[in-house]
C-alpha cells in the first residue's frame, strides 16, 4: 500500500505567529524541526499499520521547509516547487493521503487560517461550495480516486472538514481562542497521536469496505475566488479566461479541479507582483 503524506506547519502542534512559518527567523527553524517530527510520526504510523511505500510532500509555503536529514529513512520526500500537483504532488497511483499540520480556512478563526495565499485570496467556492486548502486538495486527490485517509490540526480546521470528509481520522493538535493564539498539544502526544491515527488509518483501509472514499468534484468546475483587495483583483483580471464579479470577486471556468489549482497557484504567483 502506497500513502503520500502532505504536510503542512500551520497546524503542528506548538506553532502559533506567522514568524514561525516563515524562513529567516530562529523560531522558523525550530518549528521546522516539529512539523518534520510530525511528519515522521505519520510515516511510522503508516509504516506499521501495513504501508509499503511513504511519499511525504513538502506542502508549506516555498515547499522546502522539512529537514530531509531527519527524515525518516524508509520514507521518499517531494521538495520545491513549481508542481502541477501543489500540496498533491506524487498522489498518482496512490492508496491514500493523509494531511499533516494543516490548518482552517481564510476568514476563519482557526490559528493561522488562510486559503493557498494568505495575502491575496480571502474566499474560495468550487462549484459554489467554500473550501479551505483540504478540501481544495483533498477534491484533487479524488480525481485520481484517492482518499484522503487521516488528518491533523487544530479544532477549527477539524471542525470545518469533518462535514466534508466524515470518514477520515482527525487528530486535533490545538484548540484555538484566536488567529494567533490558543492551546496545544505537548509536541510528543501529537505525535504519539498522529502515529495512533495513521496506524489505524491505514489498517482500516486495507479493509476496503472500513477505508475512506475519495471526494468528488465532477468537472467542469466553476471557481469563485474573492480578494483580499480590489488590487488583487485588478492584477489578475488581466488574465482574459477571468471574469469580473464586483470589487474584489472574480470567476473562472475550469475543465477539471487539477486546472483550477493549476489556476490559482498562478494567480498566487502572480500576487507577488503587488508585494
Amino acid at each position: 500500500m502506497k500513502i503520500l503524506i502532505s504536510t503542512d506547519i500551520e497546524g503542528v502542534a506548538g506553532v502559533f505567529h506567522a514568524e514561525q512559518t516563515r524562513a529567516g527567523n530562529g523560531e522558523y527553524e525550530r518549528a521546522r524541526t516539529w512539523m518534520t517530527a510530525e511528519a515522521n510520526a505519520a510515516v511510522q504510523g503508516a509504516f506499521a499499520g501495513g504501508a509499503t511505500d511513504v511519499l511525504v510532500n513538502d506542502s508549506h509555503g516555498g515547499f522546502r521547509n522539512l529537514l530531509p536529514d531527519q527524515l525518516d529513512p524508509r520514507a521518499r520526500l517531494v521538495l520545491g516547487k513549481p508542481r502541477y500537483l501543489g500540496m498533491m504532488a506524487g498522489v498518482q497511483g496512490c492508496d491514500g493521503v493523509f494531511m499533516i499540520g494543516y490548518h482552517g480556512r481564510a476568514q476563519s478563526r482557526g490559528i493561522l487560517a488562510h486559503t493557498i495565499n494568505s495575502g491575496a485570496f480571502a474566499r474560495i467556492w468550487l462549484n459554489g461550495q467554500e473550501l479551505g486548502e483540504a478540501g481544495i486538495y483533498g477534491a484533487l486527490a479524488g480525481e485520481f480516486g484517492v482518499p484522503v485517509l487521516m488528518a491533523s490540526g487544530d479544532d477549527v480546521f477539524v471542525g470545518e472538514t469533518r462535514p466534508l470528509m466524515p470518514w477520515v481520522r482527525y487528530v486535533q493538535t490545538k484548540e484555538a481562542s484566536g488567529q494567533g493564539s490558543g492551546s496545544t498539544l505537548s509536541l510528543v502526544a501529537s505525535r504519539d497521536a498522529i502515529a495512533a491515527a495513521a496506524e489505524q488509518a491505514v489498517r482500516e483501509q486495507a479493509v476496503r469496505e472500513q477505508g475512506g472514499q475519495p471526494l468528488k468534484f465532477g468537472g467542469p468546475i466553476r471557481c469563485r475566488l474573492q480578494t483580499q483587495g480590489p488590487a488583487y483583483a485588478d492584477l489578475f483580471c488581466q488574465w482574459p479566461a477571468l471574469e469580473r464579479v464586483d470589487g474584489v470577486t472574480l470567476v473562472f471556468d475550469a475543465a477539471s479541479v487539477q486546472a483550477a489549482v493549476r489556476m490559482l497557484n498562478c494567480l498566487s504567483a502572480m500576487a507577488f507582483m503587488l508585494k
